[in-house]
């Protein structure tokens, strides 16, 4: 029997020609797509043409809702084809057109979100613009048609109330980006400010801070840890473990097979939106990994490594990069893949277990999402144990068992589909992640994947002293971003602590100089999000707030501070400074938007220990000092290691100048507010000195 013939495509369109697994997702479309080229400006001028800007990303399941029912609607299409040039950008790839045209949005609505359908004129200044429009009218919203029709109408009949709208918003745009500096100097009443606004905020039920819809707020609980650590306030301390417990408890949480969902629907962290980001498990997994060193709890170890181990096993390319998203849906529904029913689960299980597993994961014939049921964990095992008259032994027997035997059913499902694409600045995240850990927990094959993938985007996504934003089949492109620079300076930055290789000092060192002179705005400080060279658009804006990931200059000010600490420069830290002095009052009036800032202050007003150790790196005794050093949650630190003789790490990093051996034995100096301890050769000794 001979193979059936592939059915060709009705419609092709130029996004054929891209790498973006979201763009080539619309290259079928009878929508007449370009991607943002100059190509498509010059026809819409000479058309005399708005433009229909579309911007998502492949993990968005509303933008696949809306590509269904509009773009792949071939008399929608017509009417986008014969009014408008039609642009399609993946906002991952393209985060400074997502920025702009999203404040835009922000700015006629009150609110954002994606799909981002935005027009333009021939020139790219927004003039109207929304969210998600359905293919008919619905439920008060206008159906996307009478949009396009009444967009189209008016560009032509009333050009010039559009012109004057356009420069409005034009001005405005351009106005966010300027931000003074407020009064007085930096201190800790910024952050004891911020964290009572956040306890005010605080669910005192499930956690998290606000109400539903619920999206980790990971940045903000590193910041509230932190804040314990200075004051020793339980109620901070309280506030992060009631909320790290109930979301991995929690649906949000994938109980097979680790990783973290987007955000939740519900209070309760229950009903996820399935889609799962590299960002977020790249952010959670340190949280985390802090909780289990500040309070020893072997469950936050143990929600880390999972989602460490997801990521490993999902999300890693065999070149050691990693992929972008795994997607909401599978077989064209939203969760299909992590659902289970009853009887599912009985017969994989068999009839003792299966009772105890669905007792123990909520599982019920009525199902807690559209008839099916999502895993989560409302009560504790030995609750369960009573209730089900086992001992917790044996209880936690058959949820280990049965955890391992759905998970290996699971894998015979139709999987999401996952973004392939590996951007610099999410791998940047990442690449810190695995290699705290590593240190931390003494995970070699972690150390592995960091070391492979720092190969990966210094091979890969660098070219001279310049980074590049995206790398996919083989291909790297576009130019970088801020937050491109300073996250993988950052990663460089906790590998070199985890394997004390110059080399990675001395990238991450070469990456903050271009970032400097590449974005740092001189006049009125902080940094621009795109660099001197970039692509001119219509605004030059800046990545202020932490929002889904880390804002640019946030991480920019962490790294600046921690080079100055190793590097002895003064000029990092006052461009640090300058930053912080810029969001003062920001981060006190929504400490929420702040959170990676936040900590960035605390490290500034902090003491940090400036720890250097002399002695072979596989010496027993070196690895003793290491290890004192990284088994405590030390947030406001710098360490960096020379081997004995070594003069060109010690000329390379200023910390380690002059440090000798004492008696030729591996030794650690402590130093802290511009005056260094005695130095010690026993793990011990330096103990007392890192908790006095």
């Amino acid at each position: 029997m001979s193979a059936p013939h592939s059915v060709e495509p009705k419609f092709t369109n130029r996004l054929i020609h891209e790498t973006s697994p979201y763009l080539l997702q619309h290259a079928h479309n009878p929508v007449d797509w370009y991607a943002w080229v100059e190509e498509a400006f010059d026809r819409a001028r000479s058309e005399n043409k708005p433009i229909l800007l579309s911007i998502g990303y492949s993990a968005c399941h509303w933008c696949h809702v809306m590509a269904h029912e509009s773009f792949e609607n071939e008399p929608i299409a017509k009417l986008m084809n014969d009014h408008f040039v039609n642009i399609k950008v993946d906002r991952e790839e393209r985060p400074d057109l997502d920025t702009i045209y999203m404040n835009a949005v922000m700015m006629m609505n009150g609110h954002g979100g994606w799909p981002m359908t935005v027009f333009l004129t021939p020139d790219g200044v927004p003039f109207y613009g929304g969210t998600y429009y359905p293919p008919t009218d619905r439920g008060g919203m206008p159906g996307f048609p009478r949009i396009l029709i009444s967009i189209a109408e008016a560009y032509q009949a009333k050009r010039d109330e559009i012109a004057e709208s356009a420069e409005s918003i034009l001005s405005e745009l351009k106005r966010l980006e300027t931000v003074k500096p407020a009064e007085g100097e930096l201190s800790h009443e910024i952050a004891d400010h911020a964290a009572n606004n956040l306890l005010r905020m605080l669910d005192p039920v499930y956690g998290g801070f606000g109400r539903a819809p619920k999206f980790p707020p990971s940045m903000t609980l590193t910041f509230m840890l932190r804040q314990y650590a200075r004051t020793k306030d339980p109620a901070a301390l309280e506030a992060v473990e009631l909320t790290l417990q109930k979301m991995a408890n929690g649906g949000m949480y994938d109980q097979l097979g680790g990783g973290f969902h987007r955000y939740s629907v519900d209070e309760r962290w229950l009903v996820p939106h399935f889609e799962k980001m590299l960002y977020d498990n790249a952010l959670l997994s340190r949280v985390y990994l802090d909780a289990f060193l500040v309070t020893g709890n072997e469950f936050y170890k143990r929600i880390a490594t999972e989602t460490l181990d997801y990521v490993r096993r999902e999300m890693l390319d065999d070149g050691g990069g990693f992929y972008s998203s795994q997607d909401a849906d599978s077989e064209g529904e939203e969760g299909k893949f992590f659902v289970w029913s009853p009887k599912e689960i009985e017969a994989l299980l068999g009839e003792q277990d299966a009772k105890l597993f669905c007792r123990y994961f909520d599982v019920t014939e009525y199902g807690n999402f559209e008839n099916h049921n999502i895993l989560h964990v409302d009560v504790e095992a030995e609750s369960i144990a009573r209730l089900m008259r086992v001992s917790v032994e044996d209880l936690n027997a058959a949820i280990a068992r049965g955890k391992q035997i759905l998970f290996e059913a699971r894998e015979h499902r139709i999987k999401p589909f996952r973004d392939e694409k590996m951007l610099t600045a999410w791998n940047g995240l990442m690449l810190r992640s695995f290699a705290e850990a590593a240190r931390v927990l003494n995970r070699r094959d972690y150390l592995d994947v960091a070391i492979n993938n720092a190969n990966f985007l210094l091979s890969e996504l660098k070219r001279g002293s310049r980074l590049l934003r995206t790398h996919k089949d083989g291909e790297s492109k576009l130019n970088a971003y801020l937050e491109d620079y300073a996250y993988l300076a950052d990663g460089l930055l906790a590998l070199y602590e985890a394997t004390f290789d110059l080399r990675w000092f001395e990238e991450s060192r070469a990456l903050v100089e271009t970032m400097i002179e590449q974005f740092a705005d001189d006049s009125e400080g902080g940094f621009f999000f795109t660099s001197a060279d970039h692509e001119k658009l219509i605004a030059r804006t800046k990545d202020w707030y932490d929002n889904a990931t880390p804002g640019g200059n946030s991480v920019a000010a962490h790294v600046l501070l921690r080079m100055a600490l190793l590097t002895g420069e003064e000029h990092y830290r006052q461009r640090a400074e300058q930053i912080l002095k810029l969001l003062k009052s920001a981060m006190m009036r929504s400490p929420s938007a702040f959170g990676h800032l936040l900590c960035a202050l605390d490290t500034m007003l902090a003491s940090p220990f400036e720890i250097a150790i002399v002695g072979l790196l596989e010496s027993a005794k070196t690895q003793e000092l290491i290890a004192e050093v990284f088994n405590r949650y030390l947030p406001n630190k710098v360490v960096a290691l020379a081997e004995p003789d070594n003069d060109r790490t010690a000329q390379t990093i200023k910390l380690l100048e002059h440090r000798q051996q004492i008696q030729g034995q591996p030794t650690a100096y402590v130093c802290r507010n511009f005056y260094c301890q005695t130095p010690v050769t026993d793990s011990q000794k330096l103990a007392e000195q890192l908790a006095s």
